[in-house]
């Protein structure tokens, strides 16, 4: 966003920051949404990757194809546990888990 746009929006009222200000996370908070988002896309991109489809993974991690959706979208009710284990279960390997997880937070 340009400064002349910023600058309009805030004289116009508008208030402008980041998800984590805007849902008043703390910076923990914030850090678990960001590698829960990450995982969720490292376990897309993995089974893309290994031509698997929903269905396939959710047969892997003997589950349903419907959690296999809410994964990848990083849904609440997905525990980063069930995000590794998928991870794993395809055969990534600990050392590209490990740069899933120290990927560089978003810049806000």
């Amino acid at each position: 966003m340009t400064k002349a746009k910023r600058k309009r929006l805030e004289n116009a009222g508008w208030k402008i920051g980041g998800a984590s200000q805007f849902l008043d996370l703390n910076a923990d908070e914030a850090a678990i949404v960001e590698l829960k988002l990450r995982l969720a896309d490292a376990v897309k991109a993995e089974r893309n990757l290994r031509k698997l489809t929903q269905h396939e993974l959710a047969r892997l991690l003997g589950s349903s194809q419907s959690r296999v959706a809410k994964l990848e979208s990083a849904d609440p009710s997905v525990s980063i546990d069930l995000m590794v284990r998928a991870l794993l279960r395809m055969g990534a390997s600990r050392r590209k888990l490990a740069s899933y997880v120290a990927a560089p937070a978003a810049k806000q």
